[in-house]
């Protein structure tokens, strides 16, 4: 017999299991944990007008607002799966972050 792969789920859908499920362990303060988006399709003039408010390209999807220890507080990069790479922009920004006092992650799916 055959095992049929399953497709992975999208990173979206990855990312709204994350945060449901870290705003549950969380509890009150589950609102610290929020998403930066930056990352969709977008026509130029909308695209502009993000850039002009301040979106910066290779910001991680998601921060947790709670520092601990020596850490500010946590980026999470989600990607899909293994096999999904950090573009130039993010690997730069991730190594920016971390230099102020970030701690950052690039989550592989929702278990990791």
């Amino acid at each position: 017999m055959f095992l049929k792969c399953l497709p992975q789920p999208k990173e979206s859908k990855c990312q709204v299991d994350f945060v449901k499920y870290a705003r549950t362990y969380l509890r009150d303060k589950g609102h610290l944990l929020f998403a930066i988006p930056n990352g969709g399709t977008r026509n130029i003039k909308e695209a502009q007008q993000l850039k002009n408010q301040g979106v910066v390209s290779g910001v991680p999807d998601l921060i947790l607002a709670i520092p601990r220890g020596v850490y500010h507080g946590l980026f999470i990069e989600m990607k899909r799966d293994s096999k999904c790479k950090l573009s130039d922009n993010q690997a730069e920004m991730i190594e920016l972050l971390k230099s102020q006092g970030y701690a950052v992650e690039v989550c592989h799916g929702f278990s990791e």
